[in-house]
């Protein structure tokens, strides 16, 4: 019988139905996948089984009882959001028993060595590089990752755990060290629901699959039974292809960006050359360096050493508005934070970046502006029920295309993605790739930094690795195998130099 059991779900906003009477059933000792594109239901779905939000129609059952009859019972069901949701000035121990009367340290009085006590052996059992009393903002995002888990598991009633996206901050040996601890949970006999967008995750992880498109249950499979063609047709309704690539197909042009012996926080002495034209490649563990060394050349941070130069100007470090000037624009990983203004509309999240361009005397032209927004809607393919509505309901990879649309207003001569499909759906991602490969034909350069091996070899022609701040080495995207990468990536590779 399944532990939890929902029949017939259906949650409308207005002008959307989220969830169009939407079954599941999910055993203890599973790993459970939720799979789907962005807008597919995926995290309706996740807030009607956490009690969060209510539901218009249907029933849900843990435990063979009524959950909405006695909300009580979805204490049984523990959540790690995608997003880290800690208190970074509050110490390890703290953040792990937070609310503290639900792990079982309610009371007037909390007794901090009791709490350090207690979290050792969740430290322990989670594989968390931490001490009890360090604070949460000098650790690990990885440990900050696992955290979050530990936390849900501290809740003594939980028998499910659904994690949302858990893996995307993290790199391919902190993934595995994840999935260890998924396979423990689900061996104790507890249900996983896992959410990723990451099809060798899923297939390495998943016991059961739920498909949802459109708010609706399209597929129920075992793991065992569904190839990932198959999976993705599920979740698209079209075919896509796993073998495609995006390496631009026109000749690479002269240098446009010159890097030369760049050091900075966090990286030393980097050199490299970008033309025009082209996509090159930056892999890395989390803390190589790579994120450091792009916004030191945006001017974010002003770099130590060095020199870069932008068609044989040399630019003004330290400045975002000299980079911006020299054609240079920067697209942050995290697009929540650095990307979007969130409570402002999409109409209003392209207007803000062509200002100088669409005022008169400090006033707003709204036929200029409506033009430029039209455009970049139309160019982008931007799914959006109008130009009014706030960016922050649009999926991860509207957002994303939004934010390139407003970028190529500007119309730069080279452009940084860093991270640009984290948490975005297969389909989205393949537009992100034709966009890039596109705009590269027409003669921008482009920086991609990804943690996703696949991603570069499909849409880079080269790849410079990084490791401990320096480059470790430099390869042909296509003719490349996985394994020299992440030997140059850890450090222990063969390095392999290209000429221009």
């Amino acid at each position: 019988m399944a532990f939890l059991e929902v029949k017939g779900i259906r949650k409308a906003f207005p002008g959307v139905v989220a969830l169009d009477r939407v079954d599941l059933a999910i055993e203890k000792g599973t790993v459970h996948v939720f799979a789907g594109e962005n807008g597919a239901g995926k995290s309706t779905l996740i807030r009607a089984l956490t009690g969060i939000m209510s539901v218009d129609e249907g029933s849900i059952h843990i435990d063979g009882r009524d959950a909405l009859a006695d909300r009580s019972l979805f204490d049984l069901v523990a959540y790690v959001p995608q997003e880290l949701n800690l208190f970074p000035h509050m110490t390890v121990a703290e953040n792990l028993f937070m609310p503290f009367d639900k792990s079982g340290f309610g009371g007037p009085v909390l007794s901090r060595s009791d709490l350090d006590e207690a979290a050792r052996p969740f430290l322990e059992r989670f594989d968390i590089h931490a001490r009890p009393n360090q604070t949460v903002g000098s650790i690990a995002v990885s440990d900050q990752q696992l955290l979050q888990i530990a936390r849900a598991a501290t809740r003594k009633k939980f028998e499910v755990l659904i994690l949302d996206e858990p893996t995307t901050s993290l790199t391919t040996r902190e993934i595995e060290r994840l999935l260890g601890i998924v396979r423990r949970l689900r061996d104790e006999g507890r249900a996983v629901v896992f959410v990723s967008h990451k099809m060798d995750e899923i297939f390495q992880i998943g016991t059961t699959v739920t498909v949802l498109r459109n708010g609706r249950t399209v597929g129920h499979r075992a793991m065992k039974d569904v190839t990932e063609a198959e999976l993705i047709r599920l979740m698209t309704g079209d075919e896509v292809r796993l073998d495609q690539t995006f390496q631009p197909e026109v000749p690479l042009g002269e240098p446009l960006l010159v890097v030369e012996g760049l050091g900075g926080r966090g990286f030393r002495d980097v050199s490299f050359r970008l033309r025009r034209g082209e996509i090159l490649g930056f892999a890395g563990l989390i803390g190589a360096g790579r994120t450091e060394l792009m916004q030191a050349m945006f001017g974010y941070t002003r770099p130590t050493t060095g020199r870069v130069t932008i068609e044989g100007h040399r630019l003004k470090l330290g400045s975002p508005a000299a980079a911006v000037a020299a054609g240079m624009l920067y697209l942050s990983e995290e697009r929540k934070l650095h990307g979007i203004l969130p409570t402002l509309s999409v109409r209003e999240n392209i207007g803000i970046s062509v200002l100088d361009q669409i005022c008169r005397s400090g006033i707003v032209s709204s036929t200029r502006e409506n033009a430029v927004v039209a455009d970049v809607i139309t160019d982008y393919d931007i799914k959006t029920s109008s130009p009014e509505k706030k960016i922050m309901f649009l999926s991860g990879g509207n957002q994303q295309k939004t934010i390139i649309g407003r970028a190529m207003v500007r119309r730069p001569k080279i452009l940084i993605f860093d991270e640009p499909t984290r948490g975005i759906d297969v389909r989205n991602k393949v537009e992100i790739y034709k966009i890039m490969k596109k705009l590269a034909e027409e003669g921008v350069g482009i920086i991609l930094v990804s943690s996703e091996l696949a991603e570069l070899k499909r849409c880079a022609t080269r790849i410079l690795t990084m490791h401990h701040g320096v480059t470790s080495g430099e390869f042909e995207a296509l003719t490349t195998d996985s394994d020299r990468l992440i030997g140059a990536i850890i450090g222990s590779g063969e390095n392999r130099h290209v000429v221009d």
